[in-house]
């Protein structure tokens, strides 16, 4: 005999927490977040600005948002997530409320409460939803995890002091390291 599961939640359950508490959604399943340690928020900022000017500079369309900003990857309301960045080329996915389906570009930034979310429950799920790059930026380690999902599917790790390049803005690359100095 299965196991009775525990109510499955909605988008609606989202925004009815309590203010300041966050929480994302992935098949009905709710996780709660923690507060960002500032080195996480640092990165966050930092990688956001330059991605930005650099999108800018090429006069290019695509917008980054950074969290919180909430993007509904699938077309239903059991998934709702709250990535670290944000990168969305098709503005017709965005509406006042955030991102509806999948961003072209995505980084979490990890931290030791959500390793097991990024890495593996996320991995998927934005695998699946059609998302085109996925950075995993590992604080901890000096890591980072690229996948890209697009043509034949890759995946590489780096170091911080490593330039970083993204595959789909081919002439953008950068060195971690180099946000924290």
């Amino acid at each position: 005999m299965p196991l009775p599961r525990e109510k499955s939640h909605t988008i609606k359950d989202i925004y009815s927490l309590p203010e300041g508490q966050r929480a994302e959604l992935i098949d009905g399943d709710m996780y709660m977040m923690v507060p960002p340690s500032r080195i996480h928020q640092k990165l966050v900022m930092q990688l956001s600005r330059i991605i930005s000017n650099y999108i800018a500079d090429k006069r290019g369309s695509c917008e980054v948002y950074p969290a919180p900003f909430a993007v509904f990857l699938n077309a239903d309301d059991k998934n709702y997530v709250e990535p670290d960045i944000s990168v969305i080329c098709d503005r017709d996915k965005l509406n006042d409320k955030g991102c509806v389906g999948a961003p072209d570009w995505i980084i979490e930034i990890v931290s030791p409460s959500s390793q097991r979310m990024d890495y593996l429950t996320k991995l998927f799920k934005y695998r699946t939803a059609g998302v085109r790059e996925y950075w995993i930026v590992n604080p901890i380690k000096e890591t980072v995890q690229l996948y890209s999902f697009e043509g034949e599917e890759d995946s590489t790790q780096s170091s911080f002091s490593d330039s970083i390049t993204s595959t789909i803005f081919k002439d953008f690359s950068i060195c971690i390291e180099d946000l924290l100095k």
